[in-house]
């Protein structure tokens, strides 16, 4: 009985927040450009033997909870994930951020930005072993509501650092520094309520 009141308790003082809060999902191409500083030779090399960039392209989903406020701006959480292929390679990164939006001019445009961590998993092109690292960044945007329901997300770019698979992280045989990630998405946002 003690628990069953618990939980309606709890029930009742997340109510009013949760009420008024707003969730958004999303599933939208999404381009990244990895690049390194130093060059990585061999059959663990990610972004190709001898290469320092690569394009990957693929899809990114996730979703968002911003927590009402009486304020133009609001917080929240958002969980994504982006499943991306080049050359062979492959390129999984799963991410937390805590996101801050709002509608500071009232006229439909909302801007966001989420510092993010998580992890990436990679697997280089000639091999099958995948690695999983700690990623770090910042993503930011803009989206404009069309609809009592839709956004539409004109812009997202996102900055990340990941040490991707190669001769360091499966073979230990050279030094590579973090992979430097920049994102680029757009797309629909469905919200609600």
């Amino acid at each position: 009985m003690k628990l069953r009141s618990l939980i309606i308790a709890v029930a009742v003082a997340i109510a009013p927040v949760a009420l008024h809060a707003q969730t958004g999902l999303y599933v939208n191409p999404i381009a990244m450009r990895i690049s390194n500083s130093t060059a990585d030779h061999g059959t663990f090399a990610f972004l190709g033997n001898g290469g320092t960039s690569a394009m990957f392209y693929g899809v990114n989903m996730g979703g968002y909870y911003d927590f009402k406020t009486r304020y133009p701006f609001k917080a929240g959480v958002d969980v994504r994930d982006s499943i991306l292929h080049a050359n062979d390679a492959f390129l999984n990164n799963f991410l937390v951020g805590v996101r801050f939006s709002g509608k500071p001019f009232n006229n439909g445009w909302k801007p966001y930005v989420e510092p993010i961590i998580g992890a990436g998993t990679s697997r280089a092109p000639a091999t099958t072993l995948h690695v999983t690292k700690f990623e770090y960044g910042l993503y930011g945007g803009l989206d404009y509501a069309t609809h009592h329901h839709i956004d539409f997300r004109v812009v997202e770019l996102g900055f990340s650092g990941l040490r991707t698979a190669s001769s360091q992280t499966i073979g230990n045989s050279a030094t590579i520094p973090a992979a430097k990630i920049v994102t680029i998405s757009t797309g629909l946002v469905f919200r609600f309520p």
